[in-house]
């Protein structure tokens, strides 16, 4: 009852002002005619008179009385439909479709939509869905277009209406349904009710969808780069500012800038807003700087003024709804079949000795995926905690525990450092401990934890070689003393590179191991090294230490070790030939393949 309520109330505040603006435009006319309104009858209908007062009236005027009467009656109903008339915005009468459509083509368009009307060549490089890809000769960046609704001032007064009315008849909690598509189904449901139930809004049932999805996109979506956000083939959403493109990192044609384009920074500003909420977190002028992680796992950094000089920013990193597996990064060049069969033998240890590896490289890399990749290789058997920065890993795991850090509040109170994390995990009693990006104090506690017992361990850490990574581990601000570099076993090398013949492609350059600590000169020996002619990851001729390990901890002989190395190659070749997809069927034949002791 409640719900119908409000709606009638609804419907009653849009009728109620399209006849006070129909009333408006007639005061004109009867002003020329020379009709005059009593100043008490103007007033009653502007709401400034609470309550009408009663005219005295002779007693020996019986038809005076009763006139009276009648026009106190009249009053106090004018009176009645002031006091209950409604605080909340107006919705203006719709203008004809025609008047509609003409007005949205004689918007600005934004600059990609001028150049490519200017343009005496473009080629349509791809489509899919709704999107169109154009290369222009001439210009560096391809032009990623999508179609965007731009609603006039008339459907935006009505789009907000839908909203307040979806925001009171939903009781759903929007972030407490996990799954986007559901959520966003959920409120298309409940919005297209009340679109139903409103005839008095005059909206043609063909606009339903408009309205529908505009609604939908302002309450739980990203408002005009919601398009965006959708598309899995992006990687990166770029919002540098008002009546700028959006540029994007498309994972085929990596950097383009697209069609959609924010009118004002204040655009940019209430969706950052709206972002924080989500999220829990606040930005303004004390706090400029937000990096979060909404639910769907993207990660989201927004800065506004102060921060930055010209307005406010936005960078998105969407990830892949079905993360890369190893047969992905082997049929990409990323790395040999050799040397991911070699990676697959350090992460099980042939069920005794797992090695303790750090992945290394530059911003964007790979390094994440990597590292997924590696997790993957985990026996179910083992107790898992990662600590992360911002949560991004998506590993296909059983006993998982998750720990993300977070900075301290508006009072200064209740920060998470990676190193407080670290710590407590070590009291968890975790098989293997994952940090997301080893930056600070936290890797003491690492190297801590791998001179403990705690075999298996994972991190990646920015750094371009295996000897730059040991000098910036033992140098501030980390400072893992020297000799604790013994507890760690391999070093991966992996690079983003711009390739002339083939574009932007990363590699796994180099696969070290790390010796001579306890001799008190920590050096690496690399035993994989990219031919940069052949674009492959090759085997070195220095012996393998780590080998030797698993000799000593499953008293296998060097040829067996050799052998079971040679099938996991083998069995990883075969299931590229197969095809195998997603994480969780590669994970299930890696794992029946370990079970079955080869």
């Amino acid at each position: 009852m409640a719900e119908e309520d409000y709606l009638a109330d609804l419907i009653k505040k849009v009728k109620k002002a399209k006849e006070e603006e129909m009333n408006t435009a007639k005061a004109p006319k009867k002003a020329e005619q020379g009709a005059k309104v009593p100043k008490e009858i103007e007033d009653l209908k502007k709401g400034k008179v609470s309550k009408p007062e009663a005219m005295p009236v002779p007693e020996a005027e019986p038809a005076a009385i009763a006139e009276a009467k009648a026009a106190a009656e009249a009053d106090a109903k004018i009176v009645a439909e002031a006091e209950t008339k409604s605080v909340q915005k107006k919705v203006p009468e719709l203008p004809p479709e025609e008047e509609i459509v003409k007005e949205d083509d004689e918007k600005k368009k934004s600059t990609v939509e001028k150049e490519l009307e200017t343009a005496h060549e473009k080629k349509l490089i791809e489509k899919y869905s709704n999107v169109k890809i154009y290369s222009v000769p001439g210009k560096p960046l391809p032009f990623y277009v999508v179609p965007v609704a731009r609603p006039t001032k008339q459907e935006k007064a009505v789009i907000n209406t839908i909203k307040e009315a979806a925001t009171r008849l939903i009781a759903i909690t929007p972030y407490k349904v996990r799954d986007v598509e559901q959520r966003r189904n959920i409120y298309r449901q409940r919005v297209m009710e009340i679109l139903r139930n409103s005839p008095e809004l005059h909206i043609p049932e063909r606009r339903f969808a408009f309205y529908a999805e505009s609604v939908i996109r302002e309450m739980v979506g990203y408002g005009i780069i919601d398009p965006l956000v959708v598309d899995d083939n992006l990687e990166e959403i770029m919002v540098i500012g008002a009546k700028k493109p959006v540029y994007l990192f498309h994972r085929k044609y990596e950097m383009m800038s697209s069609n959609i384009e924010f009118y004002s920074d204040k655009e940019i500003i209430d969706l950052i807003n709206r972002i924080a909420r989500h999220v829990g977190r606040r930005v303004d002028i004390s706090s400029p700087l937000l990096d979060a992680r909404m639910p769907d796992g993207s990660r989201v950094n927004a800065t506004i003024p102060p921060a930055t000089v010209e307005g406010a920013t936005l960078t998105i990193r969407k990830f892949r709804k079905e993360p890369y597996t190893i047969i992905d990064l082997i049929k990409n060049g990323t790395l040999s079949s050799e040397a991911a069969a070699f990676l697959w033998l350090c992460v099980d240890g042939l069920g005794a000795k797992p090695a303790n590896m750090l992945i290394s490289g530059g911003t964007g890399s790979g390094k994440t995926t990597l590292l997924n990749c590696l997790a993957s290789f985990i026996p179910d058997t083992e107790r898992v905690v990662s600590i992360e920065d911002t949560a991004e890993l998506a590993l296909p795991l059983k006993h998982w525990v998750r720990m993300e850090a977070r900075p301290p509040g508006l009072e200064g109170k209740g920060e998470l450092t990676l190193d407080v994390l670290t710590k407590n995990s070590l009291r968890m009693r975790p098989d293997r401990i994952i940090v997301g990006e080893v930056r600070h104090d936290e890797a003491f506690t690492l190297f801590t934890a791998l001179n403990t017992g705690h075999d298996g361990c994972l991190g990646t850490i920015h750094a371009n070689s295996p000897q730059e990574t040991i000098i910036r581990v033992t140098s501030p601000p980390m400072n893992v003393p020297e000799v604790m570099l013994a507890g760690l076993d391999i070093i991966i090398i992996e690079h983003k590179i711009h390739d002339r013949r083939k574009g932007t492609i990363r590699r796994i350059t180099e696969i070290a191991e790390v010796s001579g600590v306890l001799l008190k000169h920590a050096q690496t020996q690399t035993i994989f090294m990219r031919d940069p002619v052949k674009d492959e990851l090759e085997r070195t001729n220095i012996p393998i230490k780590f080998l030797k390990i698993l000799q000593d901890f499953t008293g296998l002989s060097n040829k067996a070790v050799n052998e079971n190395w040679k099938q996991r190659q083998v069995y990883l070749e075969k299931l590229c030939k197969q095809g195998v997809k997603g994480m969780e069927e590669f994970k299930k034949k890696t794992q029946d393949f370990s079970h079955r002791g080869n």
